[in-house]
């Protein structure tokens, strides 16, 4: 798949990546939304990895947890995890950014996605976050 323009995305928008519907593959770590369809195999509909396709992970990352029970249907500020699993999510979020590409920002509820030139789109793709 050619590289996707950087973008923001609310929830919704988000889970039209799970590489059901479409092959691109994205999921959502501590706000950030990274392209993860080179790992498919992990994070496609039959990896062992599938239920964050499409989501925020962080939470499930937090917590080790592969359940639905770890995935919100809204907004998730992650006010109530402890340092420790804070920690962890932040850990994942780095390992995301060293593996794959940063495409963009998870919206809040209300928040206005911000306006990517082409310019900064390149140079953030070569200089990868």
């Amino acid at each position: 798949l050619p590289r996707m323009k950087r973008r923001d995305f609310s929830l919704e928008q988000l889970r039209q990546f799970d590489g059901s519907r479409d092959p691109r593959i994205l999921l959502a770590v501590n706000g950030k939304v990274f392209d993860v369809t080179k790992g498919s195999k992990f994070y496609g509909p039959e990896g062992p990895y599938g239920i964050f396709a499409g989501r925020d992970a962080s939470r499930g990352l937090a917590t080790f947890c592969l359940d639905k029970d770890a995935l919100r249907d809204e907004y998730d500020d992650l006010s109530d995890l402890n340092a420790v699993q804070m920690e962890s999510v932040r850990e994942w979020e780095m390992q995301f950014k060293e593996k794959y590409d940063y495409v963009g920002r998870l919206l809040k509820p209300g928040e206005e996605p911000s306006e990517y030139t082409d310019e900064e789109d390149t140079k953030d793709h070569t200089k990868q976050e």
